[in-house]
């Protein structure tokens, strides 16, 4: 006859439980890695995407600008007179005239 003591007995893990914990752990520092990464190529994409316009842009006739659109190496102005103007982007020359109605 074995007499009970008063001291807490540890309750022993069985090897199924120290499997799912582990696999918790896992899953958890592979989603933290995931919203991180996440995270970071927004970033990235987003803060490379400034775009440039040259200085002084050449609008014929004395039109002015109502709306500018910016394309990989073009840009092009829809102007007052229903007109859009697309420019090259490198050299600033005019590059197609097209009238809307």
């Amino acid at each position: 006859m074995t007499i009970p003591s008063d001291e807490p007995v540890e309750p022993q893990e069985t090897p199924q439980l120290k499997w799912l914990r582990r696999m918790v752990m896992a899953l958890t520092a592979v989603m933290i890695g995931g919203v991180v990464l996440t995270f970071a190529l927004i970033v990235i994409r987003l803060s490379d995407r400034t775009p440039t316009l040259p200085q002084d842009v050449e609008l014929p006739d004395g039109a002015s600008a109502q709306a500018v659109t910016i394309g990989p190496n073009w840009y092009a102005v829809v102007t007052d007179d229903n007109r859009i103007l697309i420019f090259d982007k490198t050299t600033g020359a005019l590059k197609q005239t097209v009238a809307v109605d």
